[in-house]
């Protein structure tokens, strides 16, 4: 009976912690948060607005721009028009209009007055009735993105020409234009719609991810270094509740604030996607897939409010712990600037590896990939395994007396 009475007292401690300390000091960090209605409006509603919009109004830029340079005449300088009249009349035929040589086409390339310049070879004509390759050059600037569909345009334009020439040329000694043409080759791709669009969404984990990181960022720097900063933490941390609980109340309302903000901007892309043109519907957004986002997110968004508190806890005031936001922005870039640099196929270590797990979890679903048990499993452990890390770090801080004192 001893036994179990003290067990049923130690049940009943742990309940009232909950109860009087950590529950209730998020209640109250929160009612506090709410009570500031231009700030939890900010808060709750900038990413779920802006984030679709941005999406949607860059790819639809993006679309409008590809259209109109795969419709629009191509105007084209041409070098040496002179030796292949009948080159620049097929090329006028697909849309392609030959304007006058410039003086300088690489300079006017450079300078983006032309996006390609095609330069007839003086010997052009000579090596044509040999029966000889006629040679001609392309002269564009490979680092300029917007000159690609031109560039695109005007060497689908030449290989097609070559290829009948070469054809009309067997055709006339007698022989089968086929003859030339050793191997068949066929090609498969075997990338799924959805794979397809998860490369033209390459930058939505990011987004995702620093609203996950940064979501609870406001809430976690005022609870503790505002309050430190007001002289409003001395007395919370003088109540009978441990100060662990207080900490824990305090990122508790901080995770959960974030983990609205978040639900948000999903249901936005969800509805943005659903009612968006239909060349702009990229992901369907379905019930199963956003808990599954959220279930991604929420140890980045554990560890993003442990982390914040942890410097919050270890600055003397709001504007210290402001100072760290630039740095901390720019951690979930990393692994997109990463993998850009030096692509790497997935491995299981990837997912224990903070946001580089999270931008491989989020590719995958978007992408409509099967994520195995032990991929979840390595994710989910790695994650709050690292957040609880951060909690105990914070913990250590929050048991200083110096806490309280402010600067």
């Amino acid at each position: 009976m001893n036994t179990q009475d003290t067990t049923q007292q130690r049940r009943g401690g742990i309940a009232r912690l909950f109860d009087h300390g950590v529950f209730a000091v998020a209640r109250k960090e929160l009612r506090d948060l709410f009570r500031d209605r231009r700030t939890v409006m900010i808060g709750l509603l900038m990413g779920p607005i802006l984030f679709p919009v941005l999406i949607l109004g860059l790819g639809a830029m993006a679309e409008k721009r590809a259209r109109t340079q795969l419709e629009s005449t191509l105007e084209l300088p041409v070098i040496g028009a002179e030796q292949a009249p009948n080159l620049v009349r097929y090329l006028a035929s697909q849309n392609i209009a030959p304007k006058p040589a410039p003086a300088d086409p690489d300079r006017d390339v450079r300078e983006q007055a032309y996006d390609v310049v095609l330069r007839i070879a003086p010997d052009y004509a000579q090596d044509w009735r040999g029966s000889r390759p006629a040679g001609v050059e392309l002269i564009y600037d490979s680092s300029r993105q917007d000159s690609r569909i031109p560039v695109d345009r005007l060497r689908l334009a030449l290989a097609q020409y070559g290829q009948q020439a070469g054809a009309l040329r067997g055709l006339s000694r007698g022989s089968s234009p086929q003859l030339g043409n050793a191997l068949q080759i066929a090609q498969r791709d075997v990338a799924t719609p959805e794979a397809r669009r998860g490369m033209l969404l390459a930058f939505l984990p990011y987004l995702l991810i620093l609203s996950a990181f940064i979501g609870g960022a406001y809430l976690v720097i005022d609870v503790t270094a505002g309050e430190r900063e007001r002289q409003s933490l001395e007395p919370l941390l003088a109540t009978p509740a441990a100060r662990s609980a207080i900490m824990s109340g305090k990122i508790l309302a901080a995770t959960l604030f974030g983990m609205l903000s978040l639900l948000l901007i999903l249901v936005a892309f969800k509805l943005s996607f659903a009612f968006a043109p239909r060349a702009m519907q990229l992901v369907d957004v379905s019930t199963p897939m956003l808990l599954q986002l959220l279930v991604v997110l929420l140890p980045m968004v554990l560890i993003g409010t442990t982390l914040l508190t942890l410097i919050s806890a270890s600055v003397k005031s709001v504007k210290e712990a402001q100072s760290y936001m630039s740095m901390l922005m720019l951690l979930p870039i990393i692994p997109t600037v990463v993998l850009l640099v030096n692509p790497v196929k997935n491995a299981l270590w990837q997912f224990a590896v903070p946001f580089l797990a999270q931008n491989q979890m989020l590719l995958k679903l978007i992408r409509s990939e099967w994520i195995s048990t032990q991929e979840w499993a390595v994710y989910l452990g790695a994650g709050f395994g690292l957040g609880l890390l951060l909690w105990l770090l914070a913990a250590r801080l929050y048991h200083r007396e110096k806490l309280a004192i402010s600067a």
